[in-house]
Formats: C-alpha cells, sequence, structure tokens
C-alpha cells in the first residue's frame, strides 16, 4: 500500500488522538490483576492491543466490550489458569515482558513466543533477572531470545539497578515483584517512562517513589480499581505537533493528550529550538498527567544539542526529530545513541536513507547523530520497511517538499492509528 503526499504551507485545526497504547497494555495487565471488574476507557483500536488481549484471555482472564470502553474482570494474582497452548506476543514487546512477568509468579508451566522482530530482540537481562528471583525461564541461545518456557514460583524480592535505559524491563520486574513476599527495590538512574509505577500505584500496590531514581514496592498486594481512564498517546500527537511547528504557518490544538514528564521530551526540545507550544487545562486521568496543547508555527527553529541523558524522554520521536531538525538553522546534534537498542538504531538507518532520497544531509557517528539543518526538501518516492514511525515521519517531511512524494509500504499505519493519514492531510491546506 502506497500514499502519495502534496505539500503544504499551512496547518490548522483540531486534533485527538487514539489513547495511549503504552498505558494501554499496562491497564489491561494489572486491571486483570485486581479483584475486581475494572472498566477502561480509551483503549486504541491497534494490533498490539489486540495481542494482549489475546494473551490474557487464553489465561482465564474475561475481557468484553461495555459500549465504547472495555471490562477486564480481573483474577487476582492467583487466579489465572494455565494455557492450553503457546502464548504468542507477536511483535508486541510490552506483551511478552508484561506476560514474562505475571507468568513467573504462576505455578504452573507456559511458552511464550513472539513474531520474526521480537524473536531477534534480546531479553537477556529480563530472563537472568526472572531466573535470580526464583522462576524457571528458559530461552534460546543460552536463555536470551524467544520463545520461552516458563514455570512460576513463589518469588524473591528483586534489587536490581537498570543497565540500560529500558522501561519494559522495569516493567516486566515490577510485575514479577508483585508476587515476592518482602521489599522489591529498582534503581532507575535513566529515568525511563514511569507508566508502570503510576498504573500499580493507582490500583493501590505499595509502590513508592524515594527520592529521583529509587522505587521500593512492598508485597504481596491486593490491587483494587473500577475505571481506567487512558489519555491521548503522546507519541502519536508528536507528528501533528511536529508539523505544525514545521509549517510557515500553523494554528493547532491537540486535544486530551497525555503529558507524562517522562515521555515529553519532545516539547521540551521543540521549545528550545524556538517553537511555540502552550500546554492548557493540566488535569488527571488514573495518575497520569493530561492536557490540551496549542501550537502555533511559523517560528524559526534553530538547530540543538541532544545529550545522553534526555534520550529516555525522547526515544520514540528521535525520528520525528530527525525531521523537524532538517526545518532549522544551523545542526543538531543527538549524543549517545550507543544507548539504543538494535531496532531503534536500525529505524534511525532507515529513515536517514530514505529522508537522503529527499534531499536531506546525516552523519552518522559512533555515538552521536547530526542532522544538516537548513535542508531543502524534495518530492521523492521513499520506502516505511513495513515500520510505522519510519512511514509517519517521512510522510510529515513530504508535506514540506518542494513537490510531491510516494510513501510505499503504508500498511504498517493501520495498525498503530489506522486514520493518520486522513486527519494529518485534513490539516494542511
Amino acid at each position: 500500500m502506497e500514499i502519495l503526499i502534496s505539500p503544504v504551507k499551512k496547518i490548522e485545526g483540531q486534533v485527538t488522538v487514539p489513547g495511549d497504547q503504552s498505558i494501554a497494555h499496562r491497564a489491561l495487565f494489572f486491571a486483570s490483576l485486581t479483584e475486581n471488574a475494572v472498566e477502561i476507557e480509551g483503549l486504541p483500536a491497534t494490533g498490539e492491543i489486540s495481542t494482549t488481549v489475546g494473551c490474557l484471555k487464553m489465561l482465564g482472564v474475561e475481557i468484553k466490550n461495555k459500549g465504547k470502553n472495555m471490562q477486564v474482570k480481573g483474577k487476582g494474582l492467583h487466579g489465572f489458569q494455565e494455557p492450553d497452548n503457546v502464548l504468542n506476543a507477536e511483535n508486541s514487546e510490552a506483551t511478552a515482558c508484561l506476560l514474562a512477568g505475571l507468568l513467573a509468579g504462576q505455578p504452573f508451566y507456559s511458552t511464550l513466543t513472539g513474531g520474526s522482530v521480537l524473536r531477534r530482540r534480546s531479553l537477556q537481562w529480563m530472563i537472568a533477572t526472572l531466573q535470580q528471583m526464583g522462576a524457571t525461564v528458559s530461552g534460546r541461545q543460552k536463555d536470551r531470545f524467544l520463545p520461552l518456557t516458563i514455570r512460576g514460583y513463589d518469588l524473591l524480592p528483586v534489587n536490581f539497578t537498570l543497565p540500560v535505559p529500558d522501561a519494559l524491563l522495569k516493567s516486566a520486574l515490577l510485575t514479577a515483584a508483585l508476587y515476592s513476599r518482602g521489599v522489591s527495590e529498582i534503581i532507575d538512574f535513566y529515568g525511563t517512562r514511569d507508566h508502570t509505577e503510576r498504573a500499580l500505584c493507582y490500583l493501590g500496590a505499595g509502590i513508592k517513589k524515594l527520592g529521583e531514581h529509587h522505587l521500593r514496592l512492598h508485597s504481596p498486594a491486593k490491587l483494587k480499581g473500577e475505571k481506567f481512564c487512558l489519555p491521548g498517546d503522546f507519541s502519536a500527537a508528536a507528528f501533528f505537533i511536529a508539523a505544525a511547528v514545521i509549517a510557515p504557518d500553523a494554528e493547532l490544538y491537540v486535544k486530551e493528550v497525555g503529558v507524562n514528564p517522562t515521555r515529553t521530551g519532545f516539547l521540551d526540545v521543540l521549545r528550545q529550538m524556538g517553537a511555540q507550544i502552550n500546554t492548557l487545562n493540566t488535569r488527571e486521568y488514573s495518575c497520569e498527567p493530561v492536557a490540551d496543547l496549542h501550537v502555533k508555527g511559523g517560528k524559526k527553529l534553530t538547530g540543538v544539542e541532544i545529550t545522553r541523558g534526555m534520550l529516555p524522554r525522547i526515544v520514540e520521536e528521535i525520528p520525528l526529530l530527525m525531521v523537524v531538525a532538517l526545518a532549522a538553522t544551523g545542526n543538531t546534534i543527538i549524543n549517545g545513541i550507543t544507548l539504543l537498542r538494535q531496532g531503534e538504531l536500525d529505524r534511525l538507518q532507515l529513515l536517514s536513507s530514505e529522508l537522503q532520497k529527499m534531499g536531506a544531509c546525516f552523519e552518522m557517528f559512533s555515538d552521536r547523530l547530526v542532522i544538516r539543518g537548513g535542508a531543502k526538501l524534495t518530492g521523492a518516492h521513499c520506502i516505511s520497511h513495513g515500520d510505522c514511525y519510519v512511514a509517519m515521519s517521512l510522510s510529515t517531511a513530504a508535506l514540506f517538499a518542494e513537490s510531491e512524494s510516494v510513501i510505499s509500504g503504508v500498511d504498517a499505519v493501520q495498525a498503530y492509528f489506522p486514520s493518520f493519514f486522513k486527519v494529518m492531510t485534513g490539516l494542511g491546506t
């Protein structure tokens, strides 16, 4: 599937994005651990969320539609049933990691696999730590890769310092720690996204933040809740925000979007570059900060330097930042790219090669990426390589090329944000 993108001069309007996918995974898993029925409002209709729902149903969780919402009937910590088939996380790393943490505490045998992309992703730290906690976990290539076989146990508390900026590793261990007896402590010097901590706190787990980087969880705990409301997905909203920032003339409102500070480093970078973005009507949904954003385009942008410490807060938006940086005066430098996982580095390399077809210029060194600003983009025929972030980033850049562009392989966007192209093209004039 391919799409034709025509250049625009102005971006204006109002947009509401689907519910946050990262929070949605956690809402489904932790609602399943409660001892009552929890209604989840705002679940996005994505392939990854369908995968999580399917796996939880195989463990005996009752999940059904309730109007526009989804109702999850919790099983408590120990009410899950042994699956009669292999649990397949497809290519959803969030599903796989949260599922591994949950299964590590179950007194039965299970097998967990995934799609071709996920089976190439190393889960070494997660597997080794679950083993240290007392679970029997085996995987391919010396317990590094899916498929995994897991037999749970009464787990020991975990005391762990994150060796890499990986929020899903942290989430898997916190999920497993719910099944231990005692106090677990996790040190996260990278400041990775904290959706798991917020969800557990909202549902009544004994979790506390001690200082900026130190988490403490008392377990076992009884989770309870009635309704979980999801904010709009910031990573989806970022594409519209970027388009408005780049446009010569723009006024855009993004409604009800999540503004969790562990996720919104992209806004900080854009403001540092000179963009005008105002945060309005700040409130809270299920312990997550939410706001409306007002973006005023046409401002002069200048290149900036991104430090290693900022990467965890902008990891999903780095491809989009590459596009914005092309419209800025001067160079933008992103340091610390060795902190990125292989899949994330592959995405940057794919995107840079495709944007070069449009006239962009990049230099990738061992630990930094340099984006040359002031590029005059021309229309081109680009390929997404099956990556929705690459497809949407290329489409955003194509809005401001000097002629029409064709983006091939945009099917992946359907699974993440089905109405993306309709919304994006509807904002431009």
